[in-house]
């Protein structure tokens, strides 16, 4: 809701960030986790000089993708340069201006040319970590300014990423040993720094927001850790097309609640604390000093 009928001492959904805003840290930080885990758990670099890395070619697309989405939700969409111009203080500028440098760089890791995948990664590092500090900038949505908001999405992303790069281990054959330890490791290191996001913001939060986050808990709970640590295993016991169908399961479920997480927290819990007066003036009293 929106518009100034609604304003008051009860808190009200915010209406400027949408579906679209959303959709820039879902493919964001999926897209910049994929980056990081193909340079981390993937080979060197392509066959050849001019062979296509698609683990990077993917990466760069979500990432793409997730800036087109919050393009399209600017009113003026011709203005988008105007974010460019404040890197001083303002983190989407800088998640901007680290973009501009991220898909020439990828461009280069994704031909093959030599080290370019681990400039790459950093430059993901980078766009990522400014996008994980522009909600906790927004001190006036209890949802959004907690201390913990940030490493939240930072290990989101990592598990996002892990999961893409099981999910696309039938087409680029790089599955190893690393990446299905650390996969399940990030998935429950994810669901604690969620607890503690949790517990401090709970007190603050509307009823409604909260009801979001408890559904939101419960798929992270469940088919975010348990079913593709579960899924796994399994995968560890079985092999050949088995094994990767029960990776690319459990990678897909790892992908699927983080993203789901994120839009209740961009667009169902986001809601405003509300108007507080704690000193209420009143006519022809004057305060004592």
């Amino acid at each position: 809701m929106s518009g100034a009928s609604h304003y008051g001492p009860n808190p009200w959904q915010q209406s400027s960030w949408d579906w679209r805003a959303a959709g820039n840290y879902i493919c964001g930080g999926a897209g910049t986790g994929l980056l990081i885990a193909s340079a981390l758990f993937g080979t060197p670099a392509p066959a050849s000089l001019g062979s296509p890395d698609w683990l990077v070619f993917a990466g760069l697309a979500l990432v793409g993708l997730g800036l087109l989405s919050v393009w399209l939700e600017i009113g003026r969409p011709l203005r988008a340069l105007n974010v460019f111009i404040n890197p001083w203080t303002s983190w989407m500028s800088r998640e901007a201006i680290i973009s501009v440098m991220l898909f020439p760089a990828g461009l280069a890791a994704m031909l093959g040319f030599a080290g370019w995948v681990w400039v790459t990664a950093s430059l993901a590092l980078g766009f990522l970590y400014c996008q994980s500090r522009m909600l906790p900038a927004a001190r006036g949505i209890p949802a959004w300014r907690s201390v913990w908001l940030s490493p939240l999405f930072l290990i989101t992303a990592a598990c996002e990423g892990c999961g893409f790069f099981l999910m696309l281990g039938v087409l680029h054959g790089r599955t190893t040993g690393a990446v299905l330890i650390a996969f399940p490791l990030l998935l429950v290191l994810r669901l604690l720094v969620w607890q503690r996001y949790r517990s401090s913001v709970d007190a603050s939060l509307a009823l409604t927001a909260r009801r979001a986050l408890d559904r939101a808990h419960l798929q992270l709970a469940s088919l975010g850790t348990t079913v593709p640590a579960l899924l796994v295993l399994l995968g560890w016991w079985f092999g050949g097309t088995a094994q990767s169908l029960l990776l690319a399961l459990a990678g897909a479920s790892a992908v699927w609640t983080g993203g789901n997480m994120k839009y209740m927290l961009v667009t169902r819990a986001a809601f405003n604390q509300g108007f507080a007066l704690f000193r209420i003036p009143v006519r022809g009293v004057r305060d004592k000093p």
